[in-house]
């Protein structure tokens, strides 16, 4: 027996169990259809509500959101639509905000329910949201509007006026890698198979207009074969995922409110932080946040400590002291304008986001490829210009990295000094039936010098997860001491499937300092001195089966650059499969 092989035992062993819970995704789509087809039955009574749908949408849409074909009408919700993904740059369609409210699920924003929503700072938002307490269902009040099998369970009113209801939420995601040389090889395992499954499952339960509690479960397990990497992130009992309360109200003309508990937090461009995606176990936080919106412009403040995880255990998750993040973030929606005969938006974002890391988190390169652990403080000050401009789609942001460092066991410090320039520009090509959009994005993260053990550190950090798919689906390169060009095309041929083409070229931004991971840097077998890391190739497609079922998946290849590759790195496949279903 080989040496992988009792590792291979043990992990198919303790996830046997747990293919029980794979057969409702057997049965879900099947049942599903059925559902959709009995729900189909009345053909003319849905054609007559959808002729309402689009009256509704034609006089309440405004100017701006009904001319060309960057705000061309839709009158419905495509279906790619329904779980929009992070970056408001190349959705596959443009999604007006009249579309987004009337048959999304967003909260009233105004304006800034535009394009996947994320400019109200809840993260995207269509049908569904990456934050489930993002949605809102109450328009479900209304018998007619009720026309999905599951809206039974996201509209439950729990007395005669309506003002105390619940709903509903759930995932279920079957997730698997497959990898020929994992992490450039220094994984030292070959033809690398993996494969989890989440549950995530909550309920909001609404007290009249202005005070609401929200909980959510989750539940993950995973297995495979030539596995690592696994812990307690992707294998979970049972813990709480999310438990908050949320007072919300008009204050000084805006609408504003305070979330307390436990929690998601998006309010920050997804290149810097997100939902932590890849693995089981969402990022979630504990402390506050508060928002007002206007009518073009709105502010955020926040202050949390992070969350520890025990697969252990049973509703066991902690607060995690160590982790802090908190800041704030403002939004302004300078008026609408036109370019090239066409209308056009945009949204500028100002913000400060800081991080105290303790421990591995927030370890910096050290000489002979080591890593020196402690405090480190990063003061990050952004700004962000994005929007449309007719037919040209753009986000450009930057940010000033500051703060501290001071070594573990020491009264020695360090000050920092790092930055990141992120931008993404593209073309969505009118009246064209493939719904083209072509861009170029860009990215540049500050690298430090490694040999060095006094002076400013020079390294910028991302450490909470930034969009996976928004440098390399293969997450094999982390956005620091980096430089990335990479061309993009994006093919919608049906309102269902979306196809992303994508070349990402890699270099350091500093020779002095070493490549750098999610889970830290990298260290190969010799010295790796030239610039040029490797490009790789890949693309992503996405199937909205139905409402409630989509399958996404990914194939990526990463070419090493040949310095890199004599210093002991390897070229090696990568493909990712999501198969999703949600309520």
């Amino acid at each position: 027996m080989s040496k992988i092989q009792p590792d291979m035992t043990r992990n198919d062993k303790g996830f046997y169990p747990h293919y029980r819970i794979l057969l409702p995704l057997l049965i879900l789509p099947v049942l599903s259809l059925f559902m959709n087809q009995a729900a189909q039955a009345d053909t003319a009574a849905v054609k007559g509500e959808k002729q309402d749908i689009d009256k509704s949408l034609a006089s309440t849409m405004p100017i701006a959101d009904k001319k060309t074909d960057m705000s061309a009408p839709l009158p419905s919700l495509p279906p790619i639509e329904n779980f929009p993904h992070a970056n408001p740059v190349g959705q596959p369609y443009y999604v007006p905000q009249a579309v987004n409210r009337h048959i999304g699920h967003q909260y009233n924003w105004g304006v800034f329910n535009r394009g996947n929503g994320e400019a109200a700072g809840f993260g995207p938002v269509g049908r569904y949201g990456v934050a489930a307490w993002a949605e809102d269902w109450s328009d479900l009040r209304d018998p007619k509007n009720r026309k999905d099998p599951f809206d039974f369970l996201k509209y439950v009113p729990l007395n005669k006026s309506g003002s105390l209801w619940i709903s509903f939420s759930g995932e279920t995601r079957f997730r698997n890698w497959f990898e020929t040389k994992p992490q450039l090889g220094t994984q030292k395992i070959n033809n690398s198979g993996r494969f989890g499954i989440r549950n995530l499952y909550g309920a909001d339960l609404h007290v009249g207009s202005h005070l609401r509690f929200f909980a959510q479960i989750v539940n993950a397990d995973a297995s495979g074969w030539n596995v690592y990497g696994y812990n307690a992130t992707y294998k979970k009992t049972l813990d709480l995922q999310q438990a908050f309360v949320e007072v919300k109200g008009t204050v000084l003309g805006a609408k504003s409110g305070i979330i307390i508990g436990r929690q998601q937090f998006l309010d920050a461009p997804s290149y810097m932080l997100y939902n932590r995606e890849t693995p089981n176990v969402p990022l979630s936080w504990n402390g506050f946040r508060s928002y007002a919106l206007w009518s073009r412009f709105r502010v955020d403040g926040w202050y949390f400590v992070g969350t520890n995880t025990d697969k252990q255990a049973i509703f066991h998750d902690n607060q995690d002291y160590d982790t802090r993040l908190y800041g704030f973030n403002s939004t302004w929606a300078p008026p609408d304008f036109s370019f090239l005969g066409q209308k056009g938006y945009s949204f500028l974002d100002a913000f400060y986001i800081g991080y105290r890391l303790t421990g591995k988190l927030g370890a910096i390169s050290a000489p002979n490829n080591k890593s020196s652990q402690g405090t480190d403080i990063r003061n990050n000050f952004g700004i962000r210009w994005h929007g449309a401009a007719g037919p040209i789609e753009f986000s450009l942001g930057a940010i000033w990295q500051g703060g501290s460092f001071r070594y573990a066991g020491t009264d020695r410090s360090r000050n920092v000094n790092a930055y990141a320039i992120n931008s993404i520009v593209g073309y969505r090509f009118p009246k064209n039936p493939l719904r083209l959009f072509a861009g170029i994005q860009s990215d540049v993260y500050s690298g430090g010098n490694a040999s060095k053990t006094s002076g400013s550190i020079g390294g910028y950090i991302s450490p909470f997860n930034p969009q996976t798919n928004y440098l390399d689906t293969t997450t094999y390169i982390a956005p620091s001491n980096l430089i990335s060009v990479a061309p993009l095309v994006r093919l919608t041929p049906q309102k269902s499937v979306s196809l992303q083409l994508k070349l990402p070229l890699f270099w350091r931004e500093n020779t002095n300092d070493p490549i750098y991971k999610s889970s830290g840097l990298y260290s190969f077998a010799r010295d790796f001195d030239g610039k040029f890391i490797g490009t790789a190739p890949q693309a992503a497609l996405t199937w909205q089966i139905n409402t409630h079922f989509s399958w996404t998946q990914y194939v990526s290849r990463f070419v090493t650059s040949h310095a890199l590759h004599e210093a002991g790195a390897k070229n090696g496949t990568y493909y990712q499969s999501n198969f999703v279903f949600r309520f």
